[in-house]
């Protein structure tokens, strides 16, 4: 499947945001490349940086889910960002939310700016030698 088709498999009303949290990932990242894969027994678009995951868009019945492992490996962008989302559920390494008012576009663009700068590879290897 591609991304466009899992997009326009989600509920009309979560189409807009997510396909702008998408547009905001490809453009404000150019370290990760999209492709629709399961996880968590859930198809999702996954963002990889080389093979690893570095973020995932995903929605389920109740909300959606924007995993995001630099927020998993940082206490201060889970501190900055929890503070400007008040309207979001924040978990180890992602977001859940209900609207564009829980999430919006412009602290979403930010955020990517901010997680951009992180390499999970280079995070992901710091793990394994210590």
């Amino acid at each position: 499947m591609t991304v466009d088709e899992f997009l326009n498999l989600q509920p009309m009303e979560r189409q807009p945001i997510m396909t702008a949290l998408h547009h905001i990932i490809i453009t404000g990242d150019h370290t990760v490349v999209p492709v629709v894969e399961a996880m968590m027994g859930k198809e999702m678009i996954i963002y990889k940086e080389r093979c690893y995951m570095k973020y995932a868009l995903s929605g389920v019945k109740k909300y959606m889910s924007f995993h995001c492992m630099p927020i998993y490996g940082s206490a201060a962008l889970p501190a900055k960002y929890a503070g400007l989302l008040p309207g979001a559920k924040f978990q180890k390494g992602c977001i859940n939310f209900n609207s564009i008012t829980d999430l919006p576009i412009a602290i979403a663009g930010d955020l990517i700016s901010d997680c951009s700068k992180v390499s999970i590879v280079d995070m992901l290897e710091n793990r394994k030698r210590k």
